[in-house]
């Protein structure tokens, strides 16, 4: 799992806490996936992690939902939403504002307006 998610270590003895912030997220990722779940929920997948690792870990979550697995992400991240969804549900009040459908991209606007 470590070569595969690309996570970064001098050993696989180092210690969870000690890697970068990506690195604990596909540790993370890695945990959920070791259960070999059909669904994978993911809230707020890259934040807080820099710009390589946003791109390893986009890389993991495509290869997963080409390979057929169920991605549910929640993201604040417009750009990431936009550029990573195959569907997207904008919520309001609790409530699905709009649906956008493969293909169909809103632009960053429009989802903005669309929230508020």
């Amino acid at each position: 799992q470590v070569a595969a998610l690309a996570i970064k270590t001098q050993s696989l003895d180092t210690p969870v806490g000690s890697l970068s912030g990506g690195n604990m997220q596909k540790v993370a990722l890695g945990k959920c996936l070791a259960a070999g779940p059909r669904i994978l929920l993911l809230n707020n997948p890259t934040r807080g992690v820099d710009i390589g690792a946003k791109a390893e870990i986009y890389r993991v979550i495509r290869a997963l939902a080409d390979a057929g697995m169920a991605v549910l992400m929640v993201t604040e991240d417009l750009p990431e939403l936009l550029g990573m969804s195959d569907r997207i549900l904008i919520t309001r009040r609790g409530r699905i504002s709009q649906e956008f459908a493969s293909g169909a991209r809103p632009s960053e606007e429009d989802a903005v307006k669309w929230m508020m």
